[in-house]
């Protein structure tokens, strides 16, 4: 941690930049509040600065070749694996995740700066396709996008930082990165010592610290990025997708999940139980793709009930810095009320609870509640915490139908014994991702990853992303003098 300690300021135009701003901000550990470093916050104007910065220096920067390109972000991987063991215990000293979820998010990094070096040749490259006019040679061409505004959130911030990120740089444009500042470090501050130990010219990568009230709509309403990349809730989704919408701005975004783990009368409880603890309680629940909704056959309803309460009540808590522990805490007290609220407010309106959690410091352990119908308030908000709600269902296909009621459709799961049908099934669940026999939480850089109806627009994942951060360019040539009609 040392390491990275004195690096507490906005990386702009390739130098380390205290903020201007008269406000400063305390970086803390969530599980005792225990000040990791104390930032000065960057101000509108030094936004305004870096999107201008990083326009003139994208110029140079998609004149580049693959190779070069290639060679930074190979330098950038190498930068974060001799750095591992640092970096995984700001992960999980920072965003309060367990170290096993530190060392997922630091693999899932290192996976996209990996296939982020195979994106490097999609630019510049001509494709031909036949015209219908005599003569005429049609030319398809790729190019950088520009510049790309990032917006990432406080749960997995290396990982959901850059994905957007490196492939940006990769394709030949240019970033100005706004993390989470309460996750400043592993969302932004390691990011810019990666890229600059890499020798990225300046101003290719800008990552401010800072915070609304400084700079407002400034990542969204700024003329210059042609795409805004966002990872976090539904609500400020809209926001953005309208200011977007209104300046024509192209979008990514990655945004809330009701995500329904699904239990067929077939399924092998056990193994859907071992799934299920899984997927629910990764960094407690703190992740857009965690399960929200366990939906279950009334056959196997009280079995799987029973043994997933058992193995939610022995899971170890605390300090998610000790080895042993899986729930460690919330990302700060607001969140953790919040959350109380709604269990208090789901245990007045009568919902029987299976497995009443405990708030210890900032630590909440787990909920169940059980016998939920899914017009309940609970089975309708994501929750983003260690609370579950498990759903009795008749039929299998009344379960698909469960699982489609939500404005929501990010990720989903079905178990059965029966593969065929579980695909089959998993057509008809509106999501834009379904796991048979897995869980919800999965991710790799090779898949379109992304959400349908409220989850989001667009995909991450390559070559998904490709087309999202490139611009495609036709160039028609007429070889022979073209004969017109008038």
């Amino acid at each position: 941690m040392e390491k990275f300690k004195d690096l507490n300021k906005s990386f702009i135009n390739g130098e380390w930049m205290e903020g201007s701003s008269q406000r400063r901000y305390n970086i803390l550990n969530p599980y005792n509040n225990a000040v990791i470093s104390n930032v000065s916050l960057a101000t509108s104007k030094q936004l305004e600065e870096s999107f201008e910065i990083a326009k003139n220096a994208q110029k140079g920067w998609a004149k580049t070749s693959a190779e070069k390109r290639r060679q930074i972000l190979l330098k950038v991987g190498e930068f974060l694996q001799e750095n591992r063991n640092e970096i995984v215990e700001m992960i999980s000293r920072e965003t309060g995740g367990s170290l096993i979820k530190a060392n997922v998010e630091f693999q899932l990094t290192m996976e996209i700066v990996e296939e982020s070096t195979n994106m490097v040749d999609e630019i510049y490259q001509m494709h031909e396709v036949p015209s219908a006019i005599d003569h005429k040679v049609n030319h398809i061409h790729r190019l950088p996008l520009g510049v790309i505004s990032s917006i990432s959130p406080f749960n997995f911030p290396m990982n959901l930082s850059m994905r957007t990120i490196a492939p940006a740089i990769a394709l030949g444009n240019a970033v100005v990165h706004k993390p989470d500042v309460q996750v400043g470090f592993t969302g932004g501050i390691i990011i810019a010592a990666a890229f600059e130990y890499a020798g990225l010219p300046k101003g290719v990568f800008n990552m401010i610290l800072t915070d609304l009230k400084e700079i407002g709509d400034g990542m969204l309403t700024n003329p210059i990025p042609k795409l805004i990349s966002f990872t976090g809730s539904t609500p400020v989704g809209q926001h953005i997708g309208a200011i977007a919408g209104k300046n024509l701005k192209r979008v990514a975004l990655e945004l809330g999940g009701n995500n329904p783990f699904i239990v067929l009368s077939d399924a092998d409880v056990d193994r859907a139980v071992d799934a299920a603890i899984f997927g629910k309680y990764i960094h407690q629940g703190q992740i857009c793709m965690c399960i929200n909704r366990i939906i279950v056959h009334k056959d196997l309803y009280e079995d799987f009930t029973a043994k997933f309460v058992e193995r939610a009540k022995a899971l170890p808590f605390g300090d998610q810095l000790d080895p042993k522990t899986i729930i460690g805490p919330l990302v700060n007290e607001r969140q953790l009320e919040k959350v109380q609220q709604i269990i208090e407010e789901t245990k007045a309106a009568g919902v029987n609870v299976a497995l009443e959690g405990k708030r210890i410091g900032n630590v909440l352990t787990p909920t169940i509640f059980r016998d939920v119908q899914n017009s309940d308030k609970i089975a309708q908000t994501e929750m983003f915490s260690p609370v579950v709600s498990i759903i009795q269902t008749e039929t299998d296909e009344e379960a698909i139908d469960i699982a489609n009621d939500t404005p929501y459709g990010l990720s989903s799961a079905i178990f059965t014994s029966d593969l065929e049908k579980g695909e089959r099934l998993g057509l008809q669940i509106d999501s834009g991702m379904t796991h048979i026999n897995d869980q919800t939480v999965n991710d790799g850089t090779n898949i379109p990853f992304g959400g349908n109806k409220m989850s989001g627009l667009g995909r991450f994942g390559s070559p998904w992303i490709v087309e999202e951060f490139t611009v495609t360019k036709w160039i028609s040539l007429q070889t022979q003098y073209r004969e017109y009609p008038f």
